[in-house]
C-alpha cells in the first residue's frame, strides 16, 4: 500500500488528533454496552506476507484465518467474485472469522457512483452475501480526486444502499474534511443513515484523521511506514480506543497495513497483545508472533 507513503517518517508529526466534539456524543447514543473487536491485515498472500506462513503450509487462507479474526479483504476491489468464490472463503474458516471487503472499483472509480453503477452493486452483493455470518462491514474507498461537487451522488448511492448491509466509506480528497460546511454534511449523512467513517491513518495523509465517528463503528486502516515510529503510533491508538470503549463503542474494526506487507501480521500481532491487555480481551494472539522482538531494533 503506497498511499501515503513519505521518505523520512521519522521527521513526521504522528500524534493523534483530539476526537471530533460529536464524537463521544454518536457513541454514548448508540451504544448497546457490547463490544466486538476485529483486528486483521489487508491480504493473506504467501508472497507479501513473507516469513508468516510456515513451511508446507497449503492454503493460505485457512492458516490465516486460524491467526487473525478478520481480513481486509482488498482483493474484490479489482473484480466482482462469483458467489462460489465467496462460499469457498467462507468454507475455509472457522465460526466467528469476518470478511471486510472493498467494494469493486467499477462503481468507485471507473463510474464514480453515477446512476449506471447499481447493476455492480447488485451483482456485487448478491455474491459476497454467501459469506453469510462471516460478512463484516463492507467499505466504498473514493478515488482521491473525487470531490465533494459530486456530493449528489454520495447522497443517492448511501440512500440507496440496503440497510441490512453495513457500509464504511472513505474519502481522500481533501476538501471533505477541510472545508467544515461540507464535512458537518457528509458527517449528518453518514450519521443518519448509520454509515461507518473510515479513519485512514497515513504518514503522508494526516488530514485524513477526522476522528470524526459517525455511528457505533471505528473502521480504522493503518498504514504503517516500515519504521519504529510504527509501534508508538499503534500504542496512541490503543489509549484512544480506550477512551472509545469508555464511550461505549460496539465495534472496533482496525486494519493494518505495510509499504512492505510482510511486517504486517507482526505489528497486527503487537497491536492485539496490548489490545488485550488495556481492554481486557481474549483475541487470539498468532502463535509463532506471540514472542517475536519488534521490528527496526
Amino acid at each position: 500500500m503506497k498511499f501515503g507513503s513519505v521518505e523520512r517518517p521519522e521527521i513526521i508529526d504522528f500524534t493523534l488528533p483530539n476526537d471530533h466534539s460529536e464524537t463521544p456524543r454518536v457513541l454514548k447514543e448508540t451504544s448497546t454496552n457490547s463490544l466486538s473487536v476485529h483486528v486483521g491485515c489487508a491480504k493473506w498472500n504467501r508472497q507479501d506476507l513473507k516469513g508468516f506462513y510456515p513451511r508446507g503450509t497449503k492454503d493460505e487462507l485457512e492458516y490465516y484465518s486460524r491467526q487473525f479474526n478478520s481480513i481486509e479483504l482488498n482483493a474484490t476491489f479489482y473484480r466482482i467474485f462469483p458467489e462460489d468464490q465467496f462460499k469457498k472463503w467462507y468454507d475455509k474458516t472457522p465460526d466467528g472469522f469476518k470478511f471486510f471487503p472493498k467494494l469493486v472499483q467499477n462503481i468507485s472509480h471507473l463510474k464514480r457512483l453515477n446512476e449506471d453503477v447499481y447493476p455492480y452493486v447488485d451483482e456485487y452483493l448478491a455474491n459476497a452475501i454467501h459469506l453469510k455470518e462471516k460478512l463484516g462491514t463492507i467499505f466504498l474507498q473514493m478515488h482521491g480526486n473525487f470531490a465533494p461537487k459530486n456530493f449528489d451522488r454520495v447522497v443517492n448511492f448511501i440512500q440507496k444502499w440496503p440497510k441490512e448491509v453495513r457500509l464504511a466509506v472513505e474519502f481522500r480528497h481533501t476538501d471533505w474534511f477541510n472545508d467544515e460546511t461540507v464535512a458537518n454534511e457528509l458527517y449528518d449523512l453518514l450519521e443518519r443513515h448509520s454509515i461507518a467513517n473510515i479513519i485512514t491513518d497515513s504518514a503522508g495523509r494526516r488530514d485524513l484523521l477526522h476522528m470524526r465517528l459517525t455511528n457505533d463503528e471505528a473502521f480504522v486502516r493503518y498504514v504503517g511506514a516500515n519504521h519504529d515510529t510504527d509501534y508508538s503510533r499503534l500504542d496512541d491508538w490503543i489509549e484512544r480506543l480506550v477512551a472509545w470503549k469508555g464511550y461505549g463503542i460496539n465495534h472496533i474494526h482496525f486494519f493494518v497495513h505495510q509499504n512492505i506487507e510482510k511486517e504486517s501480521p507482526l505489528l497486527s500481532g503487537y497491536f492485539i497483545k496490548k489490545l488485550n491487555e488495556k481492554l481486557n480481551l481474549q483475541l487470539h494472539l498468532p502463535a509463532h508472533l506471540s514472542n517475536e522482538p519488534r521490528l527496526f531494533e
